[in-house]
């Protein structure tokens, strides 16, 4: 079954990813053999980390919290659900049960995952019915659904 993982690094900055073997992954990340950045940051604990169903659930968690900022995956590791929606980035506080996240990649492609311009399913054009914001960040609204699963939501239609 595949993961989605946070790691502490020794100098306190946090490392995202995805893997399907979670054991294996945080060791070759201490014996230098992972990504470039926790190589220079070793040795790296095990913080945080969720599995998942399917690989690309996995990689879209890794994504979604590497947008994040330090507070909000300080959240994260603490439980503290109640609080993500509040440390988002994008907006301020939501009262209506919405919360505000930024549709942006972080490969340049803007709104995509998939290299198609303003989709993450291959389809083109928008999803949910939302054009963009007011202020020219493009954002997409998520509905909060009833039942709060901790951690970030899984991708619309899984």
């Amino acid at each position: 079954m595949p993961f989605a993982y946070m790691l502490e690094c020794a100098d306190g900055s946090y490392y995202v990813g995805s893997t399907w073997d979670l054991e294996r992954r945080v060791s070759e990340h201490n014996e230098g053999l992972g990504a470039e950045y926790t190589k220079r940051r070793r040795p790296v604990r095990l913080v945080w980390s969720t599995q998942l169903d399917r690989i690309d659930e996995a990689y879209w968690y890794e994504k979604q919290i590497q947008g994040w900022g330090r507070a909000k995956r300080q959240a994260l590791i603490e439980g503290r659900y109640e609080d993500l929606p509040r440390l988002a980035r994008t907006s301020p506080i939501r009262t209506d049960g919405e919360s505000v996240v930024s549709t942006s990649s972080t490969d340049g492609t803007k709104g995509s995952t998939d290299g198609t311009k303003g989709s993450t399913d291959g389809t083109k054009g928008s999803t949910d019915g939302t054009r963009g914001s007011s202020d020219g960040r493009r954002q997409a609204v998520i509905r909060r659904s009833p039942a709060h699963s901790p951690g970030p939501r899984r991708p619309p239609g899984r």
